[in-house]
């Protein structure tokens, strides 16, 4: 399902992996679309040098998701650039490296601390981001429209994504933050689609299995790094490929389009959790 029109899209960790390649995705699309990281840098390169020719519907800005401030005052840039509007927020920021430091495990009482960045990172980070955007994006419920006669059957309305992971679901040893919350973040889904009703606002989570991004940041622009697949890549994953970044961005825009959907998890991993030992 591809999105009609011009929409208005916040997306949150997009400096390099899966969020560059959905700020890439949907400014060719030719969507205004406002990004942001928590390196500045990356973010900075893939608005005025990856997407430099869509330099003029793309906005971008730095933005620690640990920072509520920051957050909010983020938000407001978007809202300026965006015309006072906000039709999709996706939540893709967060610390995507899934262990404990050092090889720690969770009797550390040292990893309380990453912990704490898990948690306010993964998941306080996107419900302040769905707070601050909120405003910009509720309308008006729609009435029932089987009962008029000129109606238009798949008004999808606006739409917020959060970012989570196969991992939410199965887990190697000493995940404990990563893992927990990013399912954390289903029962965010789960609880703000039946409370965003009354908004005209949408909520649905996308759960990414194992994708290839060494080749979607600003080093391996300049070094000429290609994705490369790896020996177990067919074996391991009943889809018979390794999962890229265009995955993501497909299922994201199907929810973003799909009227009907709402409060659900979407797993893109090419059928690897569903393998025993697999995964």
């Amino acid at each position: 399902m591809v999105l009609q029109g011009q929409s208005r899209i916040v997306i949150s960790g997009a400096g390099q992996g899966i969020g560059r390649a959905l700020a890439r995705h949907f400014a060719s699309g030719g969507h205004k679309i406002f990004i942001l990281d928590l390196n500045e840098d990356n973010v900075r390169h893939t608005a005025e040098v990856h997407l430099k020719e869509y330099a003029d519907r793309v906005g971008w800005s730095a933005c620690n998701l640990r920072s509520v401030d920051e957050i909010r005052s983020t938000v407001e840039k978007a809202v300026k650039f965006l015309d006072n509007r906000i039709d999709y927020l996706i939540n893709n920021a967060g610390i995507s490296y899934p262990y404990w430091p050092d090889g720690k495990t969770m009797e550390d009482p040292s990893v309380l601390d990453k912990w704490n960045a898990y948690v306010e990172t993964n998941l306080t980070g996107p419900f302040a981001m769905s707070q601050a955007c909120l405003p910009y994006m509720k309308v008006k419920r729609q009435e029932d429209k089987q009962k008029l006669p000129d109606s238009k059957v798949g008004t999808a309305g606006p739409c917020i994504i959060h970012m989570s992971s196969f991992r939410a679901m199965i887990s190697d040893p000493n995940q404990e933050g990563y893992a927990s919350t990013k399912a954390a973040l289903l029962g965010l889904t789960q609880s703000m689609a039946v409370s965003l009703q009354s908004f005209g606002v949408r909520v649905n989570m996308v759960s990414p299995g194992r994708i290839k991004v060494t080749h979607e940041n600003q080093d391996a622009d300049e070094s000429g790094t290609e994705w490369k697949a790896e020996e177990d890549d067919i074996e391991t994953h009943p889809a018979n490929r390794a999962g890229l970044p265009e995955d993501i961005t497909e299922a994201c825009e199907y929810l973003m389009g799909a009227g009907f959907v709402t409060g659900q998890n979407l797993v893109v991993d090419g059928g690897v959790s569903k393998v025993k030992g697999k995964a």
